[in-house]
């Protein structure tokens, strides 16, 4: 089981936009599967070949999980450079560290985190 979902909620409300002012994090910018709104959410994206991965610490069933596996793009802005990714899917464990590179740090076994959102670069992809 990854992060409990109430610290979730707290992070959502009082860390996150924290977090995105500092410029310390990458940003994804999405839009809400319902309300049609504009989101962005600091994390900590892992370049791969092709794109990024990213550690889900709250697992898949996270709002912007499932906004951006149902709008199928976002905008990772990092170094404050934007990039369009696309084609977001949720591997395993096994797939996204072969695709990391070793000196990437794993997230604790503790966390029991077993999901990663793996997403192209449009580039990459449509290009």
């Amino acid at each position: 089981m990854p992060m409990p979902r109430w610290w979730g909620h707290i992070n959502k409300r009082l860390f996150n936009p924290r977090a995105v002012k500092s410029g310390k994090w990458a940003v994804l910018t999405h839009v809400g599967r319902s309300s049609g709104m504009p989101y962005r959410t600091p994390m900590e994206a892992h370049p791969v070949e092709g794109g990024y991965l990213v550690v889900l610490v709250y697992g898949s069933r996270s709002d912007w999980v499932r906004n951006v596996l149902a709008a199928g793009r976002a905008k990772l802005t990092i170094n404050g450079e934007e990039v369009e990714v696309t084609a977001p899917r949720v591997v395993s464990e096994a797939e996204a560290f072969e695709a990391l590179a070793v000196d990437v740090k794993r997230p604790p076994k503790a966390l029991r985190i077993t999901e990663f959102l793996r997403m192209d670069t449009a580039l990459e992809r449509d290009g």
